[in-house]
């Protein structure tokens, strides 16, 4: 994929991510659908392939799982460049594109946690603040089924990609059921990945 961007859309990607950090409840992971919506549908810097492949293998990876949107960053920054085909001398613009979607999605989120954490901290016993908390909860799981339905429905029909969908459904019963730790099940999907078994 090749893109032209100019600086007002490097400026309206820091726009967005600036304003996706704020309604990051229940950390970055839950404004993917949004950033899906914007990047692929309607800015159409991204592919679906490119979108859902940062995620896994940010989720994959060591690390914060904020770091799928360093590669959306990257990916767009190197579609900016001319792709893959590019080369070395795409990663200047890959760099960058990874360096404004991070700024743009941790600034307003640490500056306000840090602010409103104190503040929440000290006045733990307020009703208002319990309700809030407790008020939270639904909205971050709703928000996390979106992205998960995000990621599932690109995989196509069910007869089509029965085993991903097989796998899904007993990766979802060992969570809920069993005490096996998550990097397990990534290491097994990774592997079963590698062997092309889904």
């Amino acid at each position: 994929m090749t893109l032209t961007l100019s600086s007002l859309d490097w400026l309206h990607l820091l726009g967005h991510f600036l304003s996706l950090s704020l309604l990051a409840i229940g950390g970055a992971i839950t404004t993917a659908p949004d950033m899906h919506r914007y990047l692929v549908e309607q800015q159409h810097w991204l592919t679906d392939s490119q979108f859902t492949s940062s995620i896994a293998l940010s989720q994959a990876a060591p690390g914060p799982n904020l770091l799928f949107i360093a590669l959306l960053g990257w990916n767009v920054g190197i579609n900016a460049s001319g792709g893959l085909a590019a080369g070395a001398s795409a990663w200047p613009l890959g760099f960058m594109g990874a360096a404004i979607a991070m700024l743009g999605i941790l600034l307003p989120s640490t500056t306000l946690t840090f602010v409103a954490a104190r503040w929440a901290h000290n006045n733990r016993e307020l009703l208002s603040v319990r309700a809030f908390k407790a008020g939270m909860s639904p909205i971050v799981i709703a928000l996390l089924a979106s992205t998960g339905w995000i990621l599932s429905s690109k995989l196509g029909s069910a007869a089509e990609s029965w085993r991903l969908w097989l796998l899904t459904a007993v990766v979802t019963l060992l969570v809920w059921r069993t005490r096996i730790h998550l990097l397990w099940l990534l290491a097994a999907g990774g592997l079963l990945g590698a062997l092309g078994w889904v």
